[in-house]
């Protein structure tokens, strides 16, 4: 026995049509879900490596920094040298440095 489409009723087409419709709809949301769900999963592994790396960053230029102190700091300096600093002592303008007034 075969099956005459031409025999439904249009209302049961309808119905039928609309559960197709329906359908097609339902797997285009679920695809784009999931697909925005990978792009969010994908984003926040890169912002994680990219935080990571310059986490990183940021302490091996700090720990660098404090091994070239630590280093500078036990240096000795040869020959005989005052309680200054060396070179020149920086003209002052009464109790404010000249840097500080500069743009006053």
């Amino acid at each position: 026995m075969q099956f005459d489409p031409s025999a439904l009723e249009t209302g049961t087409m309808v119905f039928l049509g609309t559960l197709v419709f329906a359908l097609v709809i339902g797997l285009f949301i679920l695809t784009a879900a999931f697909a925005s769900l990978a792009l969010l999963g994908v984003g926040r592994f890169a912002w994680f490596v990219a935080a990571s790396v310059l986490l990183g960053l940021v302490h091996g230029i700090n720990g660098a920094w404090d091994r070239l102190l630590h280093h500078a700091a036990g240096v000795e300096l040869p020959g005989d040298f005052p309680g200054d600093l060396i070179g020149q002592p920086s003209p002052s303008t009464g109790t404010y440095p000249r840097v500080v007034l500069r743009d006053s």
